[in-house]
């Protein structure tokens, strides 16, 4: 199943990955309303020029224990978050997340968390508010982010990647629920690994 989806275009492969998510994950009032418009309309949602919104997609990075959690200070939207960015074309969603992740934080031994079992099923699907950059002439917009959730040893060493980044710094993982208040609420019932 995952070979056939790598052979689908961007947007198909998109509308199944959001359909086996409302069916096997979305929380009772988690319709994903505008992304499913946006998929339904052809809208390139591969392409960070679309509006009103267009697919990032993200890393939520955990210590083996469950304890800490990876963190950015990102420059323009000027606070802490998971790394990630806009959608990059990849054999899957969850290797654009791993890629951005590695390219913020220079993270060594990033492993997808046994919670996927293999598959490409977001953790958690993120549709926000995003603010925009006068000197693109880029208006506020939406993220449709969809979120993996990863493992790596704490104690190795991280790089900020300078351009976008301030700081990569391992935090409590109770700062995740004030970022991504949905992952904290699943990733507080998983097991640590």
């Amino acid at each position: 199943m995952a070979d056939l989806m790598q052979e689908l275009p961007f947007l198909d492969r998109l509308a199944t990955l959001v359909a086996r998510y409302r069916t096997e994950m979305a929380e009772p009032r988690e319709h994903l309303a505008l992304l499913r418009w946006q998929i339904a309309e052809r809208h390139a949602l591969d392409d960070r020029t679309t509006m009103p919104g267009h697919v990032t997609t993200s890393a939520i990075i955990v210590s083996p224990d469950h304890a800490n959690i990876l963190l950015i200070d990102h420059k323009t939207i000027g606070r802490w978050l998971q790394p990630g960015g806009h959608y990059e074309p990849a054999a899957s969603f969850s290797l654009s997340a791993a890629r951005e992740a590695v390219e913020e934080t220079a993270v060594r031994g990033l492993v997808l968390h046994p919670w996927h079992r293999g598959g490409d099923i977001p953790f958690a699907i993120d549709s926000h508010d995003v603010p925009g950059k006068p000197a693109r002439a880029e208006p506020d917009h939406i993220h449709h982010d969809l979120q993996y959730l990863f493992l790596a040893d704490p104690s190795l060493p991280l790089i900020a990647q300078e351009d976008e980044v301030h700081a990569a710094l391992w935090k409590p993982i109770a700062e995740l629920a004030a970022i991504a208040p949905r992952a904290a609420r699943r990733l507080s019932a998983l097991p640590s690994a």
